[in-house]
């Protein structure tokens, strides 16, 4: 399954100081220690045999159980070295997370150098602009728009507060453009859809834009619709920047399009999927954090779907650690088409990308062979988007597929702050499609 990777002996050892420290020291894992083959075994070997760990497990065990004894946690807390922050999302995706602002910084820091322009342009005190839902990032404030300097945190600026962009005004939007002609960031960090809906607020009033040296997109999946959008508007270089909260940043996308491991600050376990879903390309990640002393998480899955580069090299020249074609999206986002087989995110992001005039879609699966697509687009006559929309859902799910077209004045975010583009109205369980060979139960 595996492209001739490369890994280098630093990076087995910060694997193997992870695993040693977690089993032996954190009570989390105390039940994981009989899955341990034991230290005469391979890194690769010992990791493959141990069970994957979920937010539930996280939410049993918090805070303590990830902690090693001779770490004071309750002192960090109190002195602010560390402290708890919890995701958005809904319940059952909620979880509380000790936050180390200093590992978290480093990782980001060591991401940089997967990327040129990022490694020539970031230096940690550079002005960087972050176009995010507050939700995630930021100050929140539906009410009133914040003034420029309660945006402000740092070297960062904060351009929106708003927690959907169904609360933007045109003066809102004029802000953020003039503020970034003020500001003038090196870097602008955006989240997908927040920025496709500001690019599409530009392109309509004509105005210009302050082209920042590099674009970082994160917090969601970004789809092709949102660079068609991006590129009417901005022609800086847009990098795709992948982590958690738990995981710190995990791949970043180089000046040629594909995904590098950030091996100084993770490991990366794959579980492919069966053949007939897309395996052993399409896989599931676990991901193992590194040089964090106050948060020891091993084979966290992050529940996100990712496409080995089976070339296992890249025109950039970078061959250390895992290469990606794609990061494909979230596992609980994926669909069925009417003969059970899994489709991803940017499966369906690919197929509906045919489409014209559509500014942003949502596509719910009410029953195996039942499909809602909703679209936001400025077309009068509508009709012909209609037909072209239920043809191409139904080459992709099939011929028996039953489809909807409806369409929106607008597509707002879920709870979690973050747009979907798809998901299934009944449970998939991802498990039933990954190769079972990959898979430890506990």
């Amino acid at each position: 399954m595996s492209p001739n990777w490369k890994f280098t002996p630093d990076y087995y050892r910060r694997c193997l100081n992870v695993l040693d420290t977690a089993l032996n020291e954190c009570s989390a894992y105390k039940s994981w220690r009989d899955f341990d083959p034991g230290p005469n075994y391979p890194a690769d070997v010992r990791y493959a045999s141990l069970p994957s760990l979920t937010k539930e497990d996280i939410r049993e065990h918090f805070p303590n159980g990830f902690v090693p004894p001779e770490c004071d946690l309750k002192r960090a807390l109190e002195n602010g070295d560390v402290w708890f922050v919890t995701t958005s999302g809904t319940v059952d995706l909620m979880v509380t997370n000790i936050w180390n602002q200093k590992w978290w910084d480093a990782s980001e820091r060591a991401s940089w150098k997967l990327n040129s322009y990022a490694d020539k342009l970031c230096t940690g005190n550079h002005p960087e602009a972050i176009l995010a839902n507050p939700r995630n990032v930021g100050f929140i404030s539906d009410t009133d728009d914040l003034p420029f300097k309660k945006r402000r945190w740092g070297r960062l600026l904060y351009l929106n507060e708003k927690t959907t962009p169904l609360l933007w005004t045109p003066e809102l939007t004029d802000r953020m453009v003039k503020e970034l002609d003020i500001y003038r960031p090196v870097v602008l960090e955006a989240n997908p859809s927040l920025l496709a809906n500001l690019c599409r607020h530009i392109a309509v009033t004509g105005k210009t834009v302050y082209q920042p040296g590099l674009i970082v997109l994160t917090y969601e999946y970004p789809t092709i619709f949102h660079y068609r959008q991006f590129r009417k508007v901005f022609d800086s270089p847009i990098a795709n920047s992948y982590g958690s909260t738990e995981t710190g940043y995990v791949f970043e996308e180089c000046e040629a399009g594909k995904l590098h491991q950030n091996t100084t600050f993770c490991r990366v376990d794959l579980q492919p999927l069966k053949p007939e879903h897309g395996g052993p390309e399409l896989c599931r990640i676990l991901t193992t954090p590194f040089n964090n002393s106050w948060y020891y998480l091993l084979r966290f899955d992050v529940s996100d779907l990712v496409r080995i580069d089976t070339s296992g090299k890249c025109p950039c020249g970078r061959d250390d650690g895992i290469i990606l074609s794609n990061i494909e999206g979230r596992a609980a986002n994926c669909t069925l088409t009417t003969g059970g087989r899994l489709v991803t995110q940017y499966e369906l992001d690919k197929a509906v990308s045919i489409l014209q005039n559509v500014d942003e879609y949502q596509l719910d699966q009410d029953t195996a062979d039942s499909y809602v697509l909703r679209l936001v687009s400025q077309l009068n006559n509508k009709d012909a988007l209609t037909k072209d929309a239920v043809a191409v859902l139904k080459n992709l799910y099939g011929k028996e597929a039953k489809v909807t077209v409806i369409y929106e004045e607008a597509l707002g975010p879920e709870t979690s702050g973050k747009y979907r583009i798809s998901s299934a109205n009944f449970p998939i369980k991802i498990e039933n499609y990954l190769d079972e060979r990959f898979i430890v139960k506990k």
